[in-house]
């Protein structure tokens, strides 16, 4: 009689590979999520930037009259602005917050990020007739249960 050579696998092996694959995946698929969320916050912080040259510009120029809270003309505080910015605001020094929304995320929804104009080593603060050269911006997130969970920050902004 012929011996059969064996082909293909055994079911044990098969059942090996299986929870492998799915060890990995209970691993990866958290790390992704997270990972995916970090990337669509970039949208987010680029939600303020054309807010951070315009106050750079009215810093630099010196004006006379500070143009105050929601006044440099570069806010969107109505409405939705992008599928997951909420709205872009200011303050009279031009901090920028932003909003966001449409994460599904109770860490994120309807949380924020600031973004602070530094000049040196300080936060700038509004001066009248005063130029000021703004050489950096802070991203960041607020304390307490207003800011967005650090994990989620674009590096840029951590």
């Amino acid at each position: 009689m012929k011996r059969q050579l064996q082909q293909g696998f055994t079911l044990i092996e098969l059942m090996i590979v299986v929870a492998i694959i799915g060890i990995l995946a209970t691993i990866a698929l958290p790390q992704y999520s997270n990972y995916t969320k970090r990337t669509q916050m970039s949208e987010v912080v680029m939600a303020g930037s054309a807010c951070r040259s315009v106050i750079t510009e009215v810093y630099a120029s010196g004006n006379a009259i500070n143009p105050g809270p929601n006044g440099w003309g570069c806010e969107n505080i109505s409405g939705n602005v992008s599928k997951y910015v909420q709205n872009v605001t200011t303050d009279a020094n031009g901090v920028v917050t932003v909003a966001a929304r449409g994460f599904g995320d109770p860490t994120i929804d309807n949380k924020v990020i600031t973004l602070t104009p530094q000049n040196g080593s300080s936060a700038a603060a509004w001066t009248a007739n005063t130029t000021l050269a703004i050489t950096s911006w802070v991203c960041a997130t607020p304390g307490g249960t207003t800011g967005v969970d650090k994990k989620f920050l674009p590096g840029s902004c951590k």
